[in-house]
């Protein structure tokens, strides 16, 4: 038993079947933790302890371990910036277009297929107790709330854009150059300019 778990502290509190076996666990071992509820399967293939420490953006972590190519995106990265009130219940995460989803148990995951272009920049990662996340820098994740408004919503990308203007260290220069590259300042252009003389 102490072998096995020291192989998910070892990994911020997960493992793989990979891991395990490495470590010279049996399957039937894996078997009687999952339902002795002492471990839970993330996706198959993939573990981690019941009572590992939860920190609050522990389902953005689960998703970027279980899809190892995808990057918290949109209103999960606006609700985590604090520009919105809203707080999704999915977790809404971005994959190349070229990739095939991984289908994970928990938690509940809204995939988006983002072209290279748009998927491969302003990527940050976040350091937490119990792993590492990717996500969209704040600029980025305010143009594809723009990007996707007709099915986010109009007045979610404008809350967001609103509540990023109004934060001391807002940046025109760096949401200018942002939405440049991803062809959008046209589009976001009009409502900086309301905004910012409202």
């Amino acid at each position: 038993m102490n072998k096995i778990l020291d192989t998910f502290h070892n990994h911020y509190g997960y493992a793989t079947l990979q891991d395990l076996k490495k470590a010279g666990v049996h399957t039937d071992s894996i078997r009687k933790l999952v339902n002795e509820k002492v471990i839970e399967k993330v996706k198959p293939g993939l573990y981690k302890l019941v009572e590992m420490p939860i920190v609050a953006h522990q389902g953005f972590i689960d998703v970027c371990l279980a899809i190892p190519n995808s990057v918290i995106c949109l209103l999960s990265a606006l609700s985590y910036f604090e520009l919105t009130t809203f707080v999704p219940s999915i977790v809404m995460a971005a994959i190349p277009r070229s990739s095939k989803p991984t289908k994970i148990i928990y938690p509940p995951v809204q995939i988006y297929h983002f072209s290279d272009v748009n998927y491969s920049e302003y990527i940050e990662e976040i350091s937490e107790s119990t792993g590492v996340f990717r996500i969209y820098s704040i600029e980025k994740t305010i143009i594809d709330c723009f990007r996707y408004r007709n099915k986010l919503g109009e007045d979610m990308a404008v809350e967001g854009l609103k509540n990023y203007l109004a934060l001391k260290n807002m940046s025109i220069p760096q949401l200018h150059a942002c939405a440049e590259k991803a062809r959008m300042w046209n589009i976001i252009r009009p409502y900086v300019t309301a905004v910012m003389h409202q």
